[in-house]
């Protein structure tokens, strides 16, 4: 988005969502779903933790971005939304909201990081620079890292990702995104191999 908003001198500008409660891949339908079937309500780990927003300010901050963008500038917007929770202590306030009791109704299980899975949540990256905007709420990152791979590389990412040939994407994509993490990286490997992943 940067690079095209650079090249372009055109108004490109993204948002960075937490997990917006209510929307259909939230977790909260899930954990309705379990609680209504007598549980257990898994968890992934008791430490993990996510930012959480709501569905009008996921729209709110869509609706801001598209007023503060600048030619040329590809900025990216975040909105502020306080501290993380702990996905555990959402799961019992659901149980308790419907009226039942951990360990004495329904249960709670952990199931376990996947691979490549984080525990924390991280808004920005080391190399941005953010500060606040006009909206009291909303954020605006730059990100200080410019891609190594011309916007023309990304024709050989995509082939490879509809090939589902996983190791050569991720390669691919590290070299277009510097600071993506290795240890990422091999888990969604695996998670891609174990998913057979196949052209589509």
């Amino acid at each position: 988005m940067q690079a095209a908003a650079e090249r372009s001198g055109a108004v490109y500008v993204s948002v960075r969502f937490g997990n917006v409660l209510g929307s259909r891949g939230s977790v909260v339908p899930l954990f309705q779903r379990q609680i209504a079937a007598g549980g257990p309500v898994t968890v992934t780990h008791p430490e993990m933790t996510r930012y959480f927003m709501t569905i009008p300010e996921a729209v709110q901050l869509v609706l801001q971005a598209a007023a503060f963008g600048t030619p040329g500038s590809g900025e990216t917007f975040v909105l502020d939304m306080g501290e993380p929770m702990k996905i555990v202590q959402l799961a019992r306030d659901l149980i308790h909201l419907s009226g039942l009791e951990e360990g004495r109704d329904i249960e709670i299980t952990f199931s376990g990081l996947r691979p490549g899975e984080k525990m924390f949540e991280e808004l920005f990256l080391e190399s941005e620079d953010f500060g606040r905007t006009a909206h009291g709420k909303v954020f605006m990152a730059r990100n200080g890292q410019k891609s190594a791979v011309p916007l023309s590389g990304m024709d050989r990412l995509t082939a490879a990702a509809e090939a589902g040939d996983a190791e050569l994407a991720l390669r691919l994509l590290g070299e277009a995104v510097p600071s993506l993490r290795p240890s990422l990286a091999r888990g969604a490997a695996v998670a891609a191999s174990k998913a057979r992943i196949s052209p589509t």
